[in-house]
């Protein structure tokens, strides 16, 4: 076993775990952070899409003792300390970026993480954004324009249907 300390969602925690423990499966099964969710475990679907040190990172990429010493954030960790929504949550609800629900919480992870890198993306931008996360039921576009939704409020601008890619 080995001794890590992270700082998980704003809490500090310092925890014993196997070396070869995924970061996902020690949020899970020790954290109880189960918005984090097991997709595929080869990252290929980034449905455990956290944010390590600021940065989205497939969960399932990484093990445990790897983030010893680093905040993690996880879905249940964006919302205001008020339990408001994050703009980019929010809008995936508005925009109805989401079907099942099975890939939101990465999707969404991984699409702060991208309006924090680009803050006015384009839909070309936004598409080669979340390439690295799989939806099986939505077709995308109402991911894309939540994600141009969020981007916009998240960047104090106002949401129009030009930004939001929608055709004249």
């Amino acid at each position: 076993m080995t001794q890590i300390s992270v700082r998980v969602d704003g809490a500090s925690y310092s925890d014993d775990v196997e070396p070869r423990t995924l970061l996902v499966h020690y949020l899970r099964e020790q954290l109880g952070k189960v918005g984090t969710v097991v997709g595929c475990d080869t990252s290929n679907c980034g449905a455990c899409t956290v944010h390590l040190d600021g940065e989205a990172v497939k969960s399932c990429t990484v093990f445990a003792v790897q983030a010893d010493g680093s905040e993690v954030t996880t879905i249940e960790g964006i919302a205001s300390p008020q339990g408001d929504l994050h703009p980019m949550q929010k809008a995936f609800h508005e925009m109805h970026g989401l079907q099942c629900g099975f890939c939101t919480p990465g999707m969404i992870m991984a699409s702060i993480d991208l309006v924090n890198d680009n803050p006015d993306p384009s839909e070309d931008e936004v598409r080669e954004g979340i390439e690295g996360n799989l939806c099986r039921c939505t077709g995308y576009q109402n991911i894309v324009r939540a994600v141009q939704q969020a981007a916009a409020e998240m960047n104090g601008r106002p949401a129009t249907a030009e930004t939001l890619g929608a055709q004249s």
